[in-house]
């Protein structure tokens, strides 16, 4: 399509003269930004245009004209061609009165039905109708007076002077944005013989609603009567019904139950108001500008395309209270309305709690239990905000993490979500993934505290303002990266392909809503990890925690830092990851830069090293992105204390392990994509040098002593070596106390106390070590296999696989650390701890396999063929039989300096 100058104009002679001066003495207070930048792209040659406006006034033709002359569109101003139309806009709603204008009159359907009536009966010509929608002062920057969000856009109707006063204000930051055209032909052809009138009216319904939906989502619903919300809450069925509940369980009168049940959900509901909204944005810009370096979002552009028609649920990692401001002024800036955000009533503290809820927070009770009035009434607020196509933002963890992996997600609010859909599904849910990365913490000391046992306190107001001073330090960048959104249809079409024709009463639980909710809530985990940001401080934490004394010399680190960044991009994660662009000798002056280590200078070479007290909180980084280096820890590890093994049995054995590693980190593959992302990555150890692969690839070998290959290998190995101690140490106080013995919550309690003691004698440096949770996350592993169930008592039985369990632990467990473990943990079953000990002790010809966890868990008792791992045992006969099971004779080389 050709553009014209605003010289070929025509209708620059033909518009009155009061016009173009009205136009001139407001150009110097508008500036323009067009959405998308280049709209004549998208219409089509050939075709007269005809653009509508939302609300009739002379600002809005002013800016069109001006926005369309510098895109190179047809002038709105100059005559429609083949019509009667003097000018190429109408507007869908007008208002009469000079100064305040509020009285409506007019209609669209006039100037619609002259546009049918010019096509009617010439079936070759066509009519492009392109909306337009302009707002004006919709994002104040930070430069924006307090006075100037007043009269920012909103979803009233305001007259002629308000607007004014809006132009000279917020002019600059006027936004217009240019919609897909309609052609005007192919909607009466669809239409067929319906009557013009029927047709015309039809139009301007389509038009409303898709001017009601742009304007939602660029400032976010008409949300301003409050009291309409908490009326429908308090008007719906199922509250209604609870009132009465209530009344007759406590013995009061139904006005008090009824009052009883408001103050609930005004204690909930949210208080939205745009202009505290826009006064947040520009007073956040100046507090991150404090704070942070930079905050950058990755593949924004794929979840804005994908949200349109869509009630969208967005599920953020949560890592920090700054979570909250951050996720809503990102989106805010980026002309996206901010969702309502479920957070815990201890934020609903004087002052804050009431600038929180009129920015879109709601409020929630840490528990429903023993209450079931709050839980009917909470239910039905998220179901009335979801109704309404509320955005609504909540973290599945339930609280931070303190360890920096992601938490075992709680589904309450997940399936409070689906329940709601399920009950009216006038609008399909998109839950939207969000990863969260920063370098510092502001929280990064009290975490660590916490993890020692130290009481979490908490929030107050004085607390907050004792906190301003994390004004005076600096922390980095900041990432947020929107991961693969998940539709809620597939879903629910997966797990029962007739939940339409079901009708679900708030009360009902079918079975299948279970599997529906705790399979969303992993999927979003993954989804989370899928979209992970690699910084700078995440690669020098897997570096120098996986060494004893947390120092490493320079050489070396380059050297790792390079390794590892160049894993994560020949094998990637996911097509969502983003990782910096900092060479290795950017990354060691930068982590100098941000207090994380320092340089000891050294006439041999300098070292750098963590102090002893930044490292509990460097391991947050670590753990971060420990998922993306599970499968070359976990390859590493296999030579921690073994110079060769079979490639079979790495893969054999990882298979074994993977259940426990993936629902612990959330890894997003199946068995087999776990075995062929173990292939890659013995195939690139072997390209590095790292590996040695001989007898055809069958067997893989790691080079002695303490040489480059061997010492990198150990740093990736240590990452994950944790994880194995955690699960022996749970294995040996089952073993030592023997089966129908400890319940679930005194195993938790046993492996925690062992752990604590193990990092004090070993001095670990990850408070996430004795994390009773990750305990209890492989207990339930271990239940979903089948190997511990619970009796009728409460206590834990135990399969023979156990047993299993301890020879492959000898494995990857030095002799050291699994004695130290057996020693140390809790028990007071002698026979069955010298059983175990026993167990870990032989030296068995059978290969360390445990047959129930190779079997499928519905038959533990079968045992699959082992493939034999080569190791460096002290055995002669033994290696000689694991070689001739590989038919490929190798000599037994004794590592004297094994791992």
């Amino acid at each position: 399509m050709q553009t014209m100058s605003s010289a070929d104009h025509p209708a620059r002679q033909r518009a009155p003269w009061w016009f173009h001066l009205a136009g001139q003495l407001l150009q110097p207070w508008v500036r323009i930004r067009r959405d998308p930048a280049e709209p004549a792209a998208l219409l089509q040659a050939g075709a007269p245009v005809c653009y509508v406006i939302e609300r009739d006034s002379l600002s809005d033709a002013l800016i069109l004209q001006r926005a369309c002359l510098e895109a190179g569109l047809p002038n709105p101003m100059q005559s429609l061609a083949g019509t009667r139309r003097k000018r190429s806009v109408f507007a869908l709603t007008r208002r009469e009165g000079w100064i305040f204008g509020r009285h409506q009159k007019g209609s669209p359907n006039e100037p619609l039905a002259q546009l049918v009536r010019s096509l009617e009966g010439v079936p070759d010509r066509d009519i492009q109708i392109v909306p337009v929608s302009i707002y004006v002062g919709r994002a104040p920057t930070r430069d924006s007076g307090w006075f100037r969000v007043l009269f920012s856009e909103n979803w009233v109707m305001v007259g002629r002077f308000h607007r004014l006063l809006a132009l000279l204000l917020n002019g600059r930051d006027t936004v217009v944005t240019f919609s897909a055209p309609i052609s005007l032909r192919s909607v009466m052809d669809e239409a067929g013989q319906i009557a013009p009138e029927r047709l015309t009216r039809k139009i301007a319904r389509v038009l409303r609603t898709h001017f009601h939906r742009i304007r939602a989502t660029v400032i976010g619903p008409d949300l301003s009567h409050r009291r309409t919300v908490v009326d429908s809450v308090l008007n719906a069925e199922p509250v209604r019904a609870a009132i009465a509940a209530t009344a007759a369980k406590e013995k009061i009168t139904h006005a008090k139950a009824w009052q009883k049940a408001q103050k609930m959900v005004m204690e909930i509901a949210a208080d939205y108001a745009h202009p505290v909204v826009r006064s947040a944005s520009f007073l956040l810009s100046n507090f991150w500008n404090k704070l942070y370096d930079g905050i950058s979002m990755h593949h924004f552009d794929k979840a804005r395309a994908a949200a349109p028609g869509f009630e969208v649920i967005y599920v953020p990692s949560h890592r920090s209270h700054a979570d909250y401001l951050l996720m809503s002024y990102q989106l805010h800036v980026s002309g996206v309305v901010v969702p309502h955000i479920a957070a815990g009533v201890n934020l609903d503290l004087p002052i804050v709690g009431l600038i929180l809820r009129r920015g879109g927070a709601f409020f929630m009770r840490r528990s429903f239990t023993g209450n079931p009035l709050y839980s009917v009434v909470f239910k039905e607020y998220m179901a009335q905000l979801i109704d309404r196509g509320v955005p609504i933002e909540y973290f599945i963890e339930g609280g931070r993490s303190r360890t920096g992996r992601l938490l075992t997600p709680h589904a309450g609010l997940l399936s409070m979500t689906v329940r709601a859909f399920l009950r009216a599904p006038r609008r399909p849910v998109l839950f939207q993934p969000v990863y969260i990365g920063y370098e510092k913490l502001m929280e990064g000391k009290s975490y660590a505290g916490e993890l020692s046992g130290k009481k979490k306190e908490k929030e107050s107001l004085i607390g907050l303002i004792r906190g301003l001073k994390v004004l005076r330090q600096r922390y980095g960048h900041v990432a947020l990266n929107f991961g693969e959104p998940i539709e809620l249809n597939p879903m629910l079409d997966a797990a029962s392909p007739d939940w339409r024709e079901t009708t679900l009463d708030p009360d009902a639980k079918p079975d299948w809503l279970r599997k529906v909710v705790d399979g969303l809530a992993e999927k979003i985990q993954v989804n989370v990890n899928r979209a992970a940001d690699i910084n700078p401080i995440n690669l020098l934490a897997l570096a120098l925690l996986a060494t004893p004394k947390h120092a490493m010399a320079e050489s070396d680190l380059l050297e790792q830092l390079a390794l590892s960044k160049s894993l994560m991009e020949e094998l990637p994660y996911s097509d969502r990851i983003t990782m910096t662009p900092m060479n290795p000798a950017g990354m060691i002056a930068y982590g100098e830069q941000m207090g994380w280590i320092a340089r000891v200078k050294h006439p041999l070479g300098d070292v750098l090293t963590v102090s002893a007290e930044q490292a509990p909180m460097l391991s947050y980084f670590r753990n971060n992105v420990l998922h993306l280096n599970a499968a070359a820890a976990w390859v590493a590890c296999c030579f921690l204390n073994n110079r060769r093994m079979s490639r079979a049995s790495v893969l054999r054995l990882g298979r074994i392990i993977y259940p426990f590693i993936q629902g612990e980190l959330f890894l997003p593959w199946d068995d087999d994509g776990f075995g062929a992302q173990l292939q890659d990555t013995i195939d690139f150890f072997v390209r590095r040098g790292l590996l040695e692969s001989s007898g055809d690839g069958r067997v893989l070998e790691r080079s002695a002593g303490q040489d480059d290959g061997a010492f990198q290998l150990k740093v990736i190995a240590r990452s994950l070596i944790q994880a194995f101690e955690r699960y022996y140490i749970t294995i040996a106080a089952l073993t030592k106390n023997g089966p129908h013995t400890l319940t679930s919550a005194e195993l938790e309690s046993a492996c925690t106390l062992t752990a604590q003691r193990l990092s004090l004698l070993q001095e670990l440096s990850s408070p996430e070590f004795f994390d009773k949770a990750l305990f209890r996350g492989f207990i339930q592993k271990l239940r979903e296999r089948r190997v511990v169930w619970t009796d009728d008592a409460g206590k834990l039985d135990y399969d023979v696989a156990l047993e299993g369990m301890v020879r492959d632990a000898r494995v990857i467990l030095s002799r050291e650390v699994r004695h130290s473990i057996l020693k140390i943990t809790p028990g007071n079953n002698e026979k069955d701890a010298a059983a175990g000990s026993r167990l870990d002790d032989e030296e068995e010809a059978t290969a360390p396999v445990s047959p129930a966890l190779l079997a499928d868990p519905v038959d533990a008792g079968a045992r699959p063929t082992a493939e034999p791992v080569l190791t460096d045992a002290s055995s002669a006969d033994l290696h000689d039989r694991h070689v001739a099971t590989e038919h490929h004779k190798h000599e037994h080389h004794h590592d004297q300096t094994s791992s």
